[in-house]
């Protein structure tokens, strides 16, 4: 198990569309934790240049991540959002794509790494029996006990419990606007409920910024933590400088589909205010739609019009390098968990 081989239980959360970068990923795991390079939104072709990049840099272990593809979603289901915004912004064409799925895990087959992990869904059996056979772990994203029964049924190594607290896309493996109004399962329930429910290693992610946070992950039955947002000021992060610069800043977050058509959290402004309410599900369809108003606002430097995606807990990430900040965080927690076991365990 590669949990066992890393010094430290932290895992860099693969942060597509900018975020990660080959230095990100190997700076995490050069300090002993565990980086994963996301392919999400590249293709085969960029993939492979970023992987090959990121071996160049490190010769510790590090993952991959793949988004696993979903249906098309019928164009009468966003015509009349697509209508609306329209009105007002540039659009692109709402294209669907399974994000270069077969070649990307042809690749991961060809050049193995030690982990693949997957979010938006759970692989086939005889996919993940490709990647055990090329010699890599598996793990699936969860948001729920029912997602991670389907994961250890199709043979995943390790399930990441992804919390609401966490800022990007959910991770369900099912998107619909129906489920919004039920409450996503904050990252302490979950972990509880996963432990009771299956036989896996769970790697917790979601809200996750300070040694003490990471303590008490563990302490809840966590093997390690994935964290994302406590990266994006790291200088090797391609995070781009309107989402840098209000990271720290108190602003709320809230989950929206108003950007990708896929429910996901982020810090507030006024794109969400106005369309989150009459966004769909559909995504990646909407996500390529918007992909033009948002670039325009990033070149404008207009921060009322991009998706920052944002974890509840933003505003405490440190403007650190990323091996500094890999080795402070798991000092901290080592101090938390001393800290908790010599005081108010012992005094009960």
């Amino acid at each position: 198990m590669i949990l066992d081989d890393t010094s430290v239980p932290i895992v860099l959360a693969p942060m597509a569309g900018g975020p990660s970068t080959p230095e990100l990923t190997a700076a995490v795991s050069a300090a002993g934790g565990l980086g994963l390079l996301a392919a999400g939104y590249l293709t085969v072709a960029d993939t492979a240049a970023r992987l090959a990049a990121t071996r160049e840099l490190t010769t510790a272990p590090l993952g991959v991540n793949l988004f696993t593809p979903g249906p098309a979603s019928p164009p009468e289901s966003f015509a009349d959002y697509l209508a609306e915004l329209g009105r007002t912004h540039e659009l692109g064409p709402p294209k669907y794509d399974t994000d270069d799925w077969d070649a990307k895990l042809a690749l991961l087959v060809d050049t193995p790494v030690a982990v693949v992990t997957f979010t938006f869904g759970c692989p086939s059996a005889a996919e993940i029996a490709r990647l055990h056979a090329a010699g890599s772990e598996v793990w699936v994203t969860v948001t729920s006990v029912a997602e991670g029964r389907i994961a250890v049924e199709a043979g995943a190594d390790v399930l990441i419990a992804q919390g609401a607290e966490a800022g990007g896309h959910r991770a369900t493996f099912v998107d619909r606007v129906a489920d919004d109004v039920t409450d996503p399962l904050g990252l302490l329930a979950l972990l509880q409920l996963l432990n009771a429910a299956v036989d896996r290693p769970i790697v917790a992610t979601g809200g996750l910024t300070t040694g003490a946070g990471i303590a008490a992950a563990l302490a809840a039955g966590a093997a390690a933590v994935q964290l994302g947002t406590v990266f994006l000021r790291c200088p090797e992060a391609g995070t781009n400088a309107l989402h840098r610069a209000a990271l720290s800043t108190v602003a709320p977050t809230v989950l929206t589909r108003a950007f990708t058509g896929r429910r996901a959290r982020g810090l507030r402004n006024r794109f969400i205010d106005e369309y989150t309410a009459t966004a769909p599900s559909a995504y990646p369809e909407i996500h390529y739609a918007t992909a033009p108003l948002r670039a325009a606002a990033r070149a404008a430097g207009n921060p009322e019009e991009v998706n920052m995606w944002a974890g509840q807990t933003h505003e405490l990430a440190p403007e650190l390098p990323a091996g500094d900040l890999v080795r402070q965080l798991a000092a901290d927690a080592k101090t938390a968990l001393t800290k908790a076991l010599s005081g108010r365990i012992q005094s009960c």
